[in-house]
């Protein structure tokens, strides 16, 4: 183990930690998700869409996955707080007339009260009472979402000791925080799967990007600790965490 050269391999990896839209094709072949979801969110927005509803994408990131259902755009609605991203769909999404809206708060909606039919949020933030408020009554809010305890290993190994940055969001609490606050549970699902690195230059790109889950993450920081990945690497092949993930399909009633 050269401790220099890797130093130097890590520090150029850090330097690249750029993303745009939700790409994660620096790392391709470097890492994988392994195993798939039990749902598949495309398909569940699919299977509750029409064309004449008037439908919002909340933290949209690039647009791609809303671009990719094919929902008429004078009926389309997304928002994004990234400004790399904002910046991107402003490109893309704008120009097709679709209504794009800035939002850093999740809290605070640039919306109209009963505005929309379908609300959908792939990893976005949200905020219960603001679904409420902007949804029909009858309209659906479909989210896949990033659980509390996703890449927890990995945190752990490179920052111990560090607190969740999203404590609570999980299937049961946030299924709870939704019923007492008048909806109506469709579907729900939750579930962990291993994610794998065979590089730990790939884990140290991906800690920069993910730095809300590695709050404070470097190279220099946290030296001691990739090199202690580095051993884990030789000897086991991969290092090794999970993925959580959790899935609400949630209606404001008719008479709600």
């Amino acid at each position: 183990m050269d401790i220099q050269k890797l130093r130097t391999a890590w520090k150029e990896e850090e330097s690249q930690a750029h993303i745009h839209g939700w790409d994660f094709s620096h790392i391709s072949g470097r890492y994988e998700e392994a195993g798939r979801l039990p749902w598949d969110y495309r398909e569940i927005v699919q299977s509750h869409r029409r064309d004449d509803m008037c439908l919002l994408d909340i933290a949209t990131g690039g647009g791609e996955f809303l671009l990719s259902l094919g929902h008429p755009y004078k009926n389309t609605a997304a928002t994004e707080g990234y400004p790399p991203n904002v910046a991107l769909c402003q490109k893309t999404l704008s120009p097709l007339g679709i209504d794009l809206r800035e939002m850093a708060d999740a809290e605070k909606m640039p919306f109209d009260d009963a505005q929309f039919d379908l609300v959908i949020d792939r990893h976005g933030a949200y905020c219960i009472s603001e679904l409420w408020r902007v949804l029909k009554p009858g309209g659906l809010f479909i989210t896949q979402q990033v659980g509390e305890d996703n890449d927890r290993e990995l945190v752990e190994l490179l920052l111990p000791g560090t607190p969740k940055p999203f404590p609570g969001l999980n299937l049961r609490e946030q299924a709870e925080l939704f019923v007492r606050a008048g909806f109506e549970i469709i579907k729900g699902d939750e579930h962990f799967q291993p994610i794998r690195f065979y590089d730990v230059g790939a884990l140290v790109w991906f800690a920069r990007i993910i730095e809300w889950e590695f709050p404070g993450f470097s190279v220099d920081a946290c030296f001691d600790r990739l090199l202690e990945a580095q051993g884990i690497l030789e000897e086991q092949g991969a290092i090794e965490g999970r993925v959580h993930r959790y899935m609400l399909v949630a209606r404001r009633p008719e008479d709600g």
